[in-house]
């Protein structure tokens, strides 16, 4: 039976507004030559129409894939609390359940993670202890596996391209002046800036970002300078 890659990665680590999404595309050895064929690369490289076009071709040709949403809601429950997983452990905790959501019924899999740890080694023996069944999965991970390896150039495309509609949900609710939700952008900035009290309860701010945390900061400053 032929071995299949599973490619893991994520979008949306870094962003101070909208959900992290995490994405696990399972392909064969003859896709992934047709993927790389119609130009399916590390989704950074790619615009957001050409993004769009590839995951649909990409979800169609696929055996199947999966997709997980984290909100910043659950992102700060995580970091605000000590007791809880920081953020590369909650990473492997949701990268781990694309893998039991995927890992059903099929064969041998290879599965390939672009890792978001500095420590290779440790973050993989902490994702493979959140693993459900490893007998058939051969687990590997590394930086720059979107630029390296097919089947996670996919996922990014599809994370990427998932991220980008969840935010696009957010600019029809909240105007284009949302930005891309990165605090190196200004747009946002300046949206965070204007907005931050009015939307506080919305659930769109990562508060325990340091851009939040400092903009939060400078406003009681300025509340309490008498």
């Amino acid at each position: 039976m032929q071995t299949l890659n599973l490619g893991i990665d994520d979008a949306g680590r870094g962003p101070v507004i909208g959900p992290m999404v995490l994405a696990g595309v399972l392909v064969n050895s003859d896709v992934e030559k047709e993927f790389k064929k119609i130009g399916v690369k590390d989704s950074k490289q790619l615009t957001p129409k050409r993004r769009e076009h590839l995951a649909n071709i990409i979800k169609e040709k696929a055996e199947t894939f999966e997709i997980v949403l984290v909100y910043p809601n659950e992102i700060d429950e995580n970091l605000s609390d000590p007791s809880k997983p920081n953020l590369n452990t909650l990473e492997a905790i949701k990268m781990a359940e694309v893998i039991n959501k995927i890992n059903k019924g099929f064969g041998k899999i290879k599965v390939l993670v672009d890792c978001p740890s500095t420590n290779i080694t440790k973050w993989t023996d902490l994702l493979k202890t959140k693993i459900n069944n490893l007998s058939n999965l051969e687990v590997s991970c590394e930086h720059k596996a979107d630029q390296n390896h097919v089947s996670v150039s996919a996922a990014s495309i599809i994370a990427k391209h998932i991220r980008e509609k969840e935010m696009d949900k957010l600019r029809e609710k909240y105007g284009r002046e949302i930005g891309s939700g990165y605090s190196s952008d200004p747009a946002t900035c300046k949206f965070l800036e204007k907005h931050w009290q009015k939307h506080d309860g919305d659930g769109i701010f990562r508060k325990t970002w340091a851009t939040w945390k400092k903009l939060c900061s400078k406003k009681e400053q300025k509340t309490f300078n008498f």
